[in-house]
């Protein structure tokens, strides 16, 4: 056996020690297999090893999310106990007297929510948690119907089934954005041995209350127009299931056909490689249901049911809406109703600056307000006098007066309400999508994305881009480039650039959740004679759009 070098035998008397306090046997036992098998001279074992403790898993998009196993880079025990004993002195410090903490179905999951609680009621924080895995909206709910000073909600959303993750909100019910962000990690560096933390088992958990005022708020937004609608539903193996068959049918909805092998929640995510209703394959089992019976519409929650997926019929099969389509739709339907009243409508519909452009024209059409934000609905929630708010990647704020976070509940509820509304017109959802573009020219949005191992590859990409950024794309001149990291637009810095073209777009940016630099294309096509036509116009910019993109990257 090579003599361990001393860089090893420092990383190995770390996880020895972090073995030591582990309070959780199975990760316990795990690493002690590792330092087992790195200590005799296993490569393999040793980065294993020097991954899990390469830093600390520090507070991303809004919180911490990461690969559940032992060490300060994985997500467990030890790095959730640490991250709530931080947030509650965070809150104590600023007077804050309770926490509202929500779970979802994954690995651990309901071990992590506890210990948060035990560690909140140990500093004298009142501490509550909902009575079982449930969606994240009714958590971000749950905060300002308690009257509570923040929330917590132990998801990892749509990642793959060995992560999880720990999304905090403050007391306004939406996520945490800076200074907070950063106030709290610096707390939660200060925490010291495990040992020390304080704990109480004094704490509730909720009866059904809250979940039951969360389904009436969400049913009380719809009108009393037509409920005829056949659809397929999917949960995707995550905890929407119970809860949208719940709102559908207090709504008034006939019973949606649910995809039997996908509605249980379960961690392992059996039948999709990625539980994301984006991914190649994740509908796939949805897809052959609405084939064989023939439905409206098939709607999908992710596995914590904050977002919404949408399917509709074609002449002959069915296709997944885009975000970006869905989000159009959903921006029509509420400016529909809205103004279908006769009274002057209030409000601001705002998107992600990497979302497509036609909720603008809707907005401004029907005299709403308008607003970009950054990326993720932390942004988007702070917008003033939010009506609805979108973002491409399927999440949707239709309540921001309840639920200041995407819902894919409510906003699946709203799909149903729109397509029945629709289809007793004798209409479908892509007559309504062929009309805004008849109105506002076709709006063809696409994306580029690109996995990597190592995220050193993204920023020397996004490095050269910056020092050499293409002079045309998709056959169009480059007229602008915008660094979105010198902020600008009113929007903070961050890191990303815009490339604008007549009649296209692209944003280049590093994903904040996911080892992914993400490219958003857009392209726009006025329609001058016929929708076909210009259709077909779009779709070929964009494939030589998509061509450019992807050399441009380097990747």
């Amino acid at each position: 056996m090579a003599p361990a070098t001393t860089s090893s035998e420092t990383l190995l008397a770390t996880a020895r020690a972090w073995a030591a306090e582990d309070p959780d046997p199975a990760t316990t036992s795990e690493l002690n297999v590792l330092i087992a098998a790195a200590a005799s001279g296993d490569e393999t074992a040793l980065v294993e090893l020097d991954d899990a403790f390469d830093g600390t898993l520090q507070f991303g998009t809004a919180g911490l999310r990461g690969r559940l196993g032992p060490g300060s880079n994985r997500m467990n025990r030890v790095v959730v106990a640490r991250a709530a004993a931080g947030l509650a002195h965070y809150l104590r410090d600023q007077g804050g007297t309770a926490v509202v903490i929500g779970y979802d179905a994954r690995r651990n999951s309901d071990v992590f929510a506890r210990d948060t609680a035990r560690i909140m009621a140990g500093v004298g924080i009142k501490a509550s948690v909902l009575p079982r895995p449930l969606p994240t909206p009714v958590l971000a709910f749950a905060i300002r119907e308690l009257g509570c000073a923040a929330g917590v909600m132990v998801t990892a959303s749509h990642n793959p089934p060995d992560d999880n993750g720990y999304k905090v909100y403050l007391g306004d019910g939406s996520q945490i954005v800076p200074p907070a962000d950063a106030e709290i990690s610096a707390c939660i560096a200060a925490v010291g041995p495990l040992a020390d933390i304080a704990t109480s088992d004094d704490f509730t958990v909720l009866d059904d209350a809250v979940l039951d005022a969360y389904l009436a708020r969400a049913v009380s937004l719809l009108g009393d127009g037509p409920r005829e609608v056949a659809a397929v539903y999917t949960a995707l193996h995550g905890v929407g299931g119970e809860v949208f068959m719940r709102a559908a049918k207090a709504a008034g909805f006939p019973h949606p056909e649910p995809v039997a092998e996908q509605f249980a929640p379960d961690g392992r995510f059996p039948t999709v490689g990625f539980p994301n209703p984006e991914e190649p394959g994740a509908m796939d089992l949805s897809l052959a249901v609405a084939r064989a019976d023939r439905v409206d519409v098939i709607i999908a929650n992710d596995p914590d049911a904050d977002r919404c997926a949408a399917g509709i019929p074609t002449a002959d099969d069915y296709r997944m809406l885009t975000g970006d389509e869905l989000g159009a739709l959903l921006g029509w339907w509420i400016a529909q109703r809205e103004g279908s009243t006769g009274g002057a409508v209030h409000g601001t519909f705002a998107q992600s600056i990497v979302s497509g452009t036609l909720l603008r024209d809707i907005a401004e059409d029907a005299g709403f307000g308008y607003a970009t934000t950054l990326t993720g609905f932390k942004w988007i929630a702070k917008v003033p006098g939010l009506r609805f708010g979108y973002e491409e990647a399927l999440g949707y704020c239709v309540d921001p007066e309840a639920v200041k976070d995407k819902d894919g509940i409510t906003a699946s509820l709203l799909v149903l309400e729109a397509v029945a509304a629709v289809k007793a017109q004798g209409r479908g959802v892509q007559d309504v999508l062929d009309d805004l573009a008849r109105t506002f020219g076709v709006h063809l949005t696409s994306q580029v994305s690109v996995r990597v191992a190592d995220l050193d590859l993204i920023a020397d990409a996004m490095a050269r881009l910056r020092a050499a950024p293409p002079v045309e794309l998709g056959g169009l001149a480059v007229e602008r480039i915008d660094d979105l990291e010198l902020g600008g637009d009113g929007l903070p810095p961050t890191d990303g650039l815009r490339f604008m073209m007549t009649g296209a777009r692209v944003i280049i940016r590093p994903s904040g959740t996911e080892p992914k630099l993400k490219c958003y294309l857009q392209v726009v096509v006025p329609v001058t004679g016929e929708l076909a036509v210009a259709q077909a116009a779009a779709q070929e910019r964009m494939s030589a759009l998509r061509a450019d993109v992807s050399d441009a990257l380097g990747l």
